[in-house]
């Protein structure tokens, strides 16, 4: 199916250049013909002038003359055989556009996998989130039912937060490591919590600003994100000097 897929858009693709191609040698030929179909019926035309006496014998040469003049000329017009010869690197490259397509095609592209059709995938995808869903609501309930100085709590605050993150909620996410950090603080998740923060509203928040700042002055010289929160707290200070 694929591979009628691709000769029909091949098709369609250069229709256009091959419709434009053919018009041209078309109308060379007919202006080639047309020009000698003109100068024939000139000629005839003389020699009935010169029968009925219209016109002088002398005249009828000089005119048969320039008229002969005129067929040499038209004949030296591209022939059909120049017409080929000029023509064929035009529909060869038209003919290798879509094999040279195809080939570029096939060092990356796999055509023999299965379809994939939206529909499936997109009802999939929502299957996977129903059940992502009742996972971290079951999370929830579990640290909600947890004493609040049980040390779990705060590890199932930390699990809630990267399975949030995961999904991209970002929002819901800093809300988890914050109640992480207020049971314990740590430099990374403040870093983190920020980062998320940022994230759900697309800009450095006051909030996680602030988060990046203390983060940084509690982590230690070689913590591998250090660079990239000093880069989000130089973006939120320039946020808030030019709002």
């Amino acid at each position: 199916m694929i591979w009628l897929s691709i000769a029909l858009l091949s098709l369609i693709a250069l229709a256009p250049a091959a419709t434009a191609l053919w018009r041209r040698t078309r109308s060379i030929r007919d202006e080639r013909s047309t020009a000698l179909a003109l100068h024939d019926a000139q000629l005839a035309e003389l020699d009935r002038d010169l029968t009925v006496g219209l016109i002088a014998s002398g005249e009828h040469s000089i005119a048969v003359l320039e008229i002969q003049r005129r067929i040499l000329a038209a004949d030296m017009a591209p022939s059909s055989a120049r017409e080929r010869s000029a023509a064929w690197p035009g529909w060869l490259a038209l003919g290798l556009a879509p094999v040279l397509a195809v080939a570029l095609y096939l060092t990356n592209g796999a055509p023999m996998l299965p379809a994939q059709p939206l529909g499936p995938r997109l009802v999939e995808q929502h299957q996977h989130d129903v059940r992502d869903d009742a996972v971290i609501a079951q999370l929830r309930s579990a640290i909600t039912a947890l004493p609040a100085t049980d040390p779990n709590r705060r590890q199932g605050y930390l699990l809630l937060g990267q399975a949030e993150a995961g999904r991209d909620h970002y929002e819901q996410a800093a809300q988890a490591w914050g109640q992480a950090l207020d049971m314990g603080f740590d430099a990374e998740l403040a870093a983190r919590t920020g980062e998320a923060l940022t994230r759900a509203h697309h800009h450095v928040t006051p909030d996680a600003l602030a988060l990046f700042r203390k983060a940084l002055d509690a982590a230690p010289q070689g913590a591998p994100w250090r660079e990239a929160a000093q880069a989000r707290v130089a973006q939120g200070e320039h946020d808030q000097e030019n709002p």
